[in-house]
């Protein structure tokens, strides 16, 4: 079997619990997505500044427990929240042994994350800050620079927040 490489988010919805989601790629690009998986709970834990792995890693648990294993696995947010280690959600994923390696992904800058890799996509100014565990960084950002789409966000980011939400189609290939 080749490398696998996956991408969840989850959403929290008005009526409660969470809902994850989880895409699977034979391709680290995400050219074409391989596997589709969702995960509902119905508890999570409330929201705590700087404790917000603690809501998000029970729903990715329960959405990668559907899923073979993987190799790489992409998240929304940061693995390190700062140069020292001072662990984010993607550290909290890696240490669980959910990925061999994983990948952060923020959209927004955290002002302590100063290590973080910028990586520009599209024709946006704005870049996304990647972050590592189990590869290199340069690595890590190498790779979200060539994921698929020509959008600031990867294609492959933006649907599975859209099926984190209950937005995606069945079926995207």
């Amino acid at each position: 079997m080749g490398t696998r490489f996956g991408a969840t988010d989850v959403d929290y919805p008005a009526v409660g619990g969470a809902h994850a989601a989880l895409l699977v790629s034979a391709s680290a690009d995400f050219a074409t997505i391989d596997e589709q998986h969702t995960s509902r709970l119905d508890d999570v834990a409330d929201y705590v500044p700087g404790r917000f792995y603690e809501r998000e890693l029970p729903a990715i648990q329960a959405v990668l427990a559907i899923a073979n294993p993987l190799d790489v696995l992409i998240v929304d947010g940061y693995v390190d929240l700062d140069p020292a280690g001072r662990a984010g959600l993607g550290r909290h994923v890696w240490e669980a042994g959910l990925a061999a390696a994983v990948i952060g992904v923020a959209k927004t800058r955290f002002r302590a994350a100063t290590h973080a890799t910028p990586v520009l996509r599209g024709i946006s100014a704005k870049p996304l800050y990647v972050t590592a565990a189990g590869m290199t960084q340069e690595e890590a950002a190498d790779l979200v620079g060539v994921m698929a789409g020509d959008a600031r966000i990867p294609d492959a980011l933006r649907l599975v927040d859209r099926l984190a939400r209950g937005r995606a189609p069945a079926d995207w290939n």
